[in-house]
């Protein structure tokens, strides 16, 4: 995936609040949702709206570069002069990502951004030294920290390098490959819609101040979820299935039982379902409270089966090549 101008959507396949504490992360591109700079003024058809609202943040997002530029805390020299032009002739982020559905609507626009109007840029590369992506890291999360107050800055890397990214503590990232060749037969990795978008600061400080206030929750994460985290992580990337799958069934469940807040009543049965039948896992996907969830299979025939009799929608991310659907 390298397609130049357009940036890919992301989803944190594991990490999602455990990363908060120091666990291992796995994010990867997303090409089904994608998004471009435009402007409104083309010739093409659009949602008039959506471009409009597009438009206003844009401006908006600039006086926030203004606002940093001005104290002389701007990690980049972006160029604001035309940036200012565009946004007069109507630029746009014409994005098929869902906002709030947890899969870096805005870490995408800000990947765009960074490749357009930063003048000296790092290249997408996988030869970035690991210094070349922590910096561009803290770049990505200054500049998207307008849209959430603070940002890690992942999404946006993930967007902007278009590859597989492993997070091993907050000060390590690194460009990884996944095996695909080994997860053969019926297996596959899929999203299930909600329909609900949700709002991820208010989620999100509702599991820190679970941390720091209820000493056996903080200790269930140090003690089951870091570690179920890391394995399954560790697992996957080495191409070890069973010991993936196993490792993944007790992080659904353990989802389930202690951070239930985050899941959607409605999907609370399904997700039991799978834990006890073994057909398929789920787990959030990014902050939970609505967006996707994020499933696992290795009988995607029958899941998929299942889910499609009860009218979920589901929307396959990734599947095995002897899957013939």
């Amino acid at each position: 995936m390298n397609n130049k101008g357009i940036y890919y959507a992301k989803i944190l396949l594991f990490g999602e609040y455990s990363v908060i504490c120091n666990s291992m992360g796995l994010s990867i591109p997303y090409s089904h949702f994608k998004g471009e700079l435009s402007f409104v003024n083309e010739d093409r058809y659009t949602d008039l709206n959506f471009a409009n609202k597009s438009n206003k943040i844009l401006a908006e997002f600039l006086d926030y570069v203004y606002s940093l530029e001005k104290n002389s805390n701007l990690l980049c020299d972006f160029d604001t002069g035309r940036f200012k032009t565009d946004i007069s002739k109507g630029l746009f982020f014409e994005s098929t990502i869902p906002q709030g559905f947890g899969l870096g609507s805005s870490g995408a626009l800000i990947a765009a951004l960074y490749d357009n109007y930063v003048i000296t840029k790092m290249s997408n590369s996988r030869k970035l030294s690991m210094k070349q992506i922590l910096e561009l890291k803290k770049i990505f999360a200054q500049l998207e920290s307008f849209f959430h107050g603070t940002s890690s800055g992942i999404d946006p890397l993930n967007s902007y390098l278009k590859m597989p990214l492993l997070i091993n503590e907050k000060s390590e990232v690194n460009i990884v490959g996944l095996p695909r060749k080994k997860y053969s037969g019926d297996k596959a990795i899929f999203l299930i819609n909600t329909h609900k978008p949700r709002k991820t600061e208010a989620l999100v400080n509702y599991f820190l101040d679970k941390c720091n206030t209820v000493s056996s929750f903080s200790d269930k994460i140090n003690s089951e979820l870091i570690p179920l985290t890391n394995s399954c992580i560790q697992s996957l990337v080495e191409g070890q299935t069973i010991s993936f799958f196993n490792s993944l069934s007790k992080l659904s469940l353990f989802q389930l039982n202690n951070l239930h807040h985050m899941i959607l009543d409605p999907f609370k049965d399904i997700w039991q379902k799978g834990i006890d039948t073994g057909d398929y896992y789920l787990k959030l996907c990014g902050a939970g409270g609505g967006g996707f969830l994020l499933g696992f299979s290795n009988n995607f025939e029958k899941a998929h089966q299942y889910f499609e009799e009860n009218n979920f929608e589901i929307i396959p991310v990734f599947k095995s090549n002897n899957i013939r659907r």
